[in-house]
């Protein structure tokens, strides 16, 4: 049973990487699909219509929501980890403000059911992410403001549960997320997306922060927006961790960028004065598989195909860097 077809859909931050994904996804399954973002682009794909409003006014939230069957709230603040500890302000007041309204607004519009896009960012530092360690423990120093505010979002959520015995909504805490349609600029993207931009820029040399032997989770986007579906679908109201649940090195990370580097052959140079975060990250994928989901694209092809569509569409990712920095 498809339960999109014909339905009024909408997708916040709907022109980032998942939110590309997601609206192509639900547009195969006949739902018609509403994209609000603050970013300066047209996406002109049928029976989608692209709204540019700025989520931190609630009446903007309520207008978005009216009449809207399903709401997929993937709108955030991105930015680089060093930027984020250097400006934190600009990302915990426009998340706060994000999610208090529009989750507020989505459940007095009475949409069939909310989507919520935390981060893995709300974990603390652990060999493995599990879905109900979170609130016995804080968020990593690294992660300190912009998880605590996805945080925020996930108790808005439970709260509406106690008060209003509100259980139509799911909650996904997805893994570091790359792919097409993100962030690529050098100062301010997350690590996959400014290695392929440097990489891309180099000559002959990749100087890259700390000492390679940090262990990461990387998920792609499609798998994301695949992750969000199923939970709509089945209408799983639990926290869902979306990755691979395997670790990699970002020395084997920055090797594999490296050899999908067309024509070019670049020298690695680790600079181990510089910080490297937390390190090891790595979710705990079992509750998403006992709903029967496995990510489909491995790294090393997730990196080509991201790598492949910014050397096409370079200028795309352009507007990308987030007036909110500033």
């Amino acid at each position: 049973m498809n339960i999109f077809e014909n339905k009024k859909i909408l997708i916040t931050g709907g022109t980032g990487m998942v939110g590309m994904s997601l609206c192509k996804m639900l547009l195969k399954k006949n739902a018609e699909v509403t994209l609000v973002s603050l970013d300066d682009v047209k996406v002109e794909l049928k029976n989608t219509i692209f709204i540019k409003k700025d989520l931190r006014d609630f009446k903007n939230c309520l207008e978005v929501c009216k009449n809207k069957d399903f709401v997929f709230h993937l709108a955030g603040v991105k930015g680089s980890p060093d930027v984020a500890l250097k400006k934190p302000a600009s990302f915990f007041v426009p998340t706060i403000l994000f999610n208090t309204n529009l989750l507020e607004a989505a459940r007095q519009s009475d949409v069939s059911h909310i989507l919520y896009t935390s981060t893995i960012g709300v974990y603390a530092p652990a060999e493995k992410f599990h879905e109900d360690s979170v609130w016995d423990t804080f968020p990593s120093k690294n992660d300190w403001y912009s998880g605590w505010a996805k945080r925020l979002g996930e108790l808005q959520l439970e709260a509406y549960n106690q008060q209003y015995n509100y259980k139509n909504y799911s909650i996904i805490r997805p893994a570091n997320i790359y792919g097409p349609y993100d962030n690529f600029d050098q100062n301010n993207a997350m690590v996959i997306p400014s290695l392929i931009n440097r990489a891309l820029s180099s000559k002959d040399e990749l100087i890259v922060w700390g000492d390679g032997s940090q262990v990461r989770d990387f998920v792609f986007s499609d798998d994301v927006a695949r992750a969000m579906i199923l939970a709509v679908e089945k209408k799983i109201n639990v926290p869902l961790n979306v990755g691979s649940g395997r670790g990699v090195t970002i020395k084997k990370l920055v090797e594999s960028i490296v050899a999908n580097i067309p024509d070019k052959k670049l020298k690695i140079t680790w600079d181990t004065k510089k910080p490297s975060g937390d390190k090891i990250r790595i979710m705990s994928t079992e509750r998403i598989k006992n709903y029967g989901f496995e990510c489909k694209t491995n790294l090393s092809e997730g990196i080509k195909l991201t790598i492949d569509w910014y050397l096409k569409n370079a200028s795309y990712s352009d507007y990308k860097f987030n007036s909110f920095n500033n």
